[in-house]
């Protein structure tokens, strides 16, 4: 089962609206949801919440450390609690998926990413949980980082905030440790829209008459 919940971003007023802070606003609506609050905890270097749920202890987590250093703190608290890094979810941004979509991963690489790549170096492996929530790609690799720290466009945020409300709808299948259902509901987008029923057929054609015709009349012999 999931025990430790982190979502990435870097800290800050000017970077909180970012497309580089999705994995915060994913723990902030799980927060919500729990009913719990973020506070700083400098021993775990970011903002911490801890939770009960079945009688199993779990934790929210966002490091403050800035993006590059985010395994500093997630390492931290999962070392002094000792929770595995199967244990582990890390909620974040994914270029390579479309805003209002989200991919849900066991291990692989870090794509690149500074705060995996740091997490991968600080717990020594990459067999943790992945939450990849969509912001789209700029369409030119120099752009990615203009991209990723900025705030994305109105239709864009409101496609990711449907995203994000949607994968909260997992939090029961990884609280329980089954990512197969979790998998399935993270997923799933939005339902396809219904088509449109099948026009009737058209009529036959009939005769008519073109305009200033005029009707023969019958005669009578």
């Amino acid at each position: 089962m999931i025990k430790l919940f982190v979502g990435l971003g870097n800290p800050g007023p000017e970077y909180e609206s970012t497309r580089h802070n999705a994995g915060c606003w994913w723990t902030d609506a799980l927060a919500r949801e729990l009913k719990v609050t973020l506070s700083m905890d400098k021993g775990y270097h970011g903002l911490v919440a801890r939770t009960s749920v079945h009688g199993q202890t779990l934790w929210l987590l966002e490091p403050q450390t800035f993006m590059n250093l985010s395994g500093k703190s997630v390492a931290a608290l999962a070392r002094f609690f000792k929770i595995a890094p199967q244990e582990i979810l890390v909620a974040h941004d994914e270029l390579d998926i479309a805003p209002g979509q989200a991919k849900l991963k066991r291990g692989g690489s870090h794509a690149g990413h500074n705060g995996l790549r740091d997490i991968h170096a600080q717990l020594g492996t990459d067999d943790y949980w992945r939450l990849r929530l969509g912001i789209g790609h700029p369409g030119n690799k120099a752009e990615v980082v203009n991209w990723v720290l900025k705030r994305p466009p109105l239709d864009d945020r409101i496609a990711i905030d449907q995203c994000v409300d949607r994968c909260l709808k997992a939090f029961p299948a990884f609280a329980k440790g089954e990512m197969e259902k979790a998998t399935l509901l993270v997923h799933t987008s939005k339902p396809p829209r219904p088509h449109a029923p099948k026009a009737a057929p058209a009529p036959e054609p009939t005769a008519t008459m073109e305009p200033g015709a005029i009707t023969p009349q019958r005669t009578l012999s």
